[in-house]
């Protein structure tokens, strides 16, 4: 089958080799011809819906081949101002609009906006719409909320979870996993780190969070990272991503979620691109809160951005020993989250006093803001005295975040509390702060490599 027609997001598309490519995966994996491949998307924040609505778009012409499906928590209720809108965005679009009469579920949504009905997060999912990012429809998913039922025979796994949840559910998962025969294949798409103190201060990213959760082999576990913003991916803009990890199924997986208009590179140098995806979660909420309080300033942004990006590759060269250079798609990534995405809009909002850091990082119609748990993690991390590195020019052994003062800064604002907004703006005009090129030349020409922060000995 050399052409296959497959409808996205209302349009019709012509995607070449997609049957081929499914056999390819199939066959890899050791599937039999009466025997689906399956993939769940465990988490339907917006990346982790956007993910599973792409493949379905694809391959769910496949049935007999293949199966997706979502898992999310039953229960999460859709408040009146978010059944409203959701009822406008209905509305607006033809193609959803007809989708819903056909289906028989229009009904409700005109029931949810009069304020008859109360509609739950996992059964408007169902007919695509997700709550964390309601003006993108989806297509429609299938979606489980038994744990067990989603995933006890997947193949495929994709954490669609926040850093923060991760753990807790892949530990409920391995209990399902139990008389398994074969090994799972996990992709994560969390952005965000946990910090451990004992037996010596270590990171832990959310892959060695699903490796030590399942007893999953590191060589089963990637991870999937930008440049992307997920309505924008779904809505056909042109995008490009890299998997990372061990060789044997990186580069069958980047060629089975190829597509047009989403171009996906494998990389050996999963360390980087998953520290880089929880960093650059820390200083775009930095980032929102300087484009906020100078209105916009291409120039303050500009300054703020060589600081946070200089911090950044120091922090890698402490996790690394060679770390993959922050240019290309990965810089890419750092500057599209910066510039866009639901960290950055919160630190805008609370900088312009629109949100507060007592109203928590979990912010309806949103979902989780995961820089402000990876702020702490790098901040408690690095501030540990047995990681100490030579100041370069005070001749004395400091800490590792005493080189990082925009994430002191941050840490300041959004965990101690001790400082507003405004102090960011403070960071960046104190003539004491180094000149970001010297931070970079102190990260590639020092032994700072510290071996012990990944739990290697």
């Amino acid at each position: 089958m050399g052409i296959v027609d497959a409808y996205s997001n209302g349009s019709l598309h012509n995607y070449n080799g997609v049957e081929e490519k499914l056999d390819e995966l199939r066959a890899l994996i050791g599937k039999g011809d009466n025997d689906p491949l399956i993939i769940v998307s465990v988490g339907a924040g917006a990346w982790g819906s956007v993910f599973a609505a792409i493949l379905q778009d694809i391959y769910g012409q496949f049935r007999d081949k293949i199966q997706i499906r979502i898992w999310r928590r039953a229960g999460r209720s859709v408040d009146r101002d978010t059944a409203e809108h959701l009822f406008e965005v209905i509305n607006s679009r033809e193609d959803v609009l007809r989708r819903l009469i056909r289906r028989c579920a229009y009904l409700k949504y005109v029931e949810a906006r009069l304020g008859d009905r109360t509609l739950f997060a996992d059964e408007i999912l169902k007919d695509g719409f997700c709550l964390n990012m309601i003006n993108t429809p989806l297509c429609p998913l299938k979606v489980v909320t038994n744990l067990q039922e989603a995933v006890w025979d997947a193949d495929i796994v994709v954490n669609g979870l926040p850093s923060t949840e991760t753990r807790e559910i892949f530990e409920e998962i391995s209990k399902f996993w139990n008389e398994r025969i074969t090994v799972p294949i996990i992709i994560s798409l969390a952005k965000g780190i946990e910090a451990a103190l004992d037996p010596v201060p270590h990171i832990i990213t959310p892959t060695k969070m699903i490796n030590q959760a399942t007893g999953v082999p590191m060589e089963n576990i990637l991870y999937l990272g930008g440049p992307n913003i997920a309505s924008e991916i779904y809505n056909k803009e042109y995008a490009n991503a890299r998997i990372c990890g061990a060789e044997k199924w990186r580069k069958p997986l980047a060629k089975f979620l190829r597509q047009p208009q989403f171009t996906v590179w494998d990389n050996s140098d999963l360390v980087t691109h998953e520290v880089m995806g929880g960093l650059k979660n820390v200083y775009a909420i930095g980032a929102g809160m300087v484009a906020a309080l100078t209105n916009e300033s291409a120039t303050s942004k500009s300054v703020y951005f060589a600081h946070c990006t200089s911090e950044m590759i120091f922090i890698t060269h402490l996790l690394a020993e060679k770390p993959e250079k922050l240019a290309g798609p990965l810089l890419a990534d750092t500057y599209v989250t910066l510039l866009k995405g639901r960290n950055a809009w919160y630190g805008q909002m609370l900088a312009k006093g629109q949100l507060s850091p007592d109203m928590g990082d979990n912010i309806s119609g949103k979902g989780m803001i995961q820089g402000v748990s990876a702020v702490e993690a790098f901040f408690k991390l690095l501030s540990q005295s047995s990681l100490n590195v030579l100041h370069p020019e005070e001749n004395k052994l400091v800490a590792p975040v005493e080189l990082c003062p925009i994430l002191k800064t941050l840490y300041k604002i959004l965990i101690s509390r001790e400082q507003s907004s405004q102090a960011i703006l403070k960071a960046l005009r104190d003539e004491n702060l180094n000149d970001p090129r010297e931070r970079i030349e102190i990260a590639q020409s020092h032994a700072f490599y510290k071996p012990s922060l990944l739990g290697q000995p």
